[in-house]
């Protein structure tokens, strides 16, 4: 009588179970927490203003914002894609500091002057330099930025705040997940019967 291998067996069996239940997680957990909370930012842009966050606070997101940013100011480049460049101001508050997306440009030698001052905007992440593989392990919020609603002169208009900006991969992740238990599974079962053929073969009469 063919048998399956019982420590492989089970080993094979707890991977795939361990799989389906972190697809699972996604799809009934993850993916609806996600949806909540991008349906919280997408509201954000129409509540009262709010004075800027100092302290990182990810439901903040979008939130109509107001700061004073004193000098001293220093102005530094960032990429912005198709955009081209975003010049963004490090100036001083009270208790801390403020970062500000002073506006857009193509020219990536583009030097402005700015004292400093009132600015209306919006709470967005600022630009973070850790990889992927830094982020993993580094958990650390992403620091905050107010991208003023006006660009300093010289520089074209920030964009609008965007829900479409903050992925919700949450869906694609359970599918994946049900996909490597699936070939697991597969792999596993075809391993299983090419053994049982060798089997078969070796021990029929010569």
């Amino acid at each position: 009588m063919k048998r399956l291998p019982i420590l492989p067996t089970l080993v094979v069996g707890l991977a795939v179970a361990a799989m389906v239940a972190l697809g699972l997680w996604q799809l009934l957990d993850r993916l609806p927490e996600k949806e909540a909370y991008l349906a919280q930012l997408a509201a954000n842009p129409a509540r009262p203003v709010i004075a800027f966050p100092l302290t990182p606070d990810e439901s903040l997101l979008f939130r109509r914002t107001v700061a004073d940013c004193r000098p001293p100011v220093t102005i530094r480049r960032a990429g912005a894609g198709a955009a081209g460049f975003r010049l963004i101001a490090t100036c001083s508050v009270p208790h801390g500091s403020l970062q500000v997306q002073l506006g857009t440009t193509h020219d990536p030698r583009a030097e402005i002057a700015w004292p400093g001052g009132r600015v209306t905007g919006y709470v967005a992440h600022a630009p973070d330099g850790r990889s992927l593989i830094q982020s993993a392990f580094d958990h650390r919020p992403q620091a905050m930025l107010l991208v003023a609603d006006t660009p300093v002169a010289g520089l074209a208009a920030n964009p609008r705040p965007d829900i479409d900006s903050v992925p919700n991969n949450h869906l694609a992740y359970a599918v994946q997940w049900f996909l490597f238990a699936a070939i697991a599974a597969i792999i596993y079962v075809l391993a299983v019967i090419r053994r049982n053929r060798m089997v078969v073969v070796r021990n029929a009469p010569r």
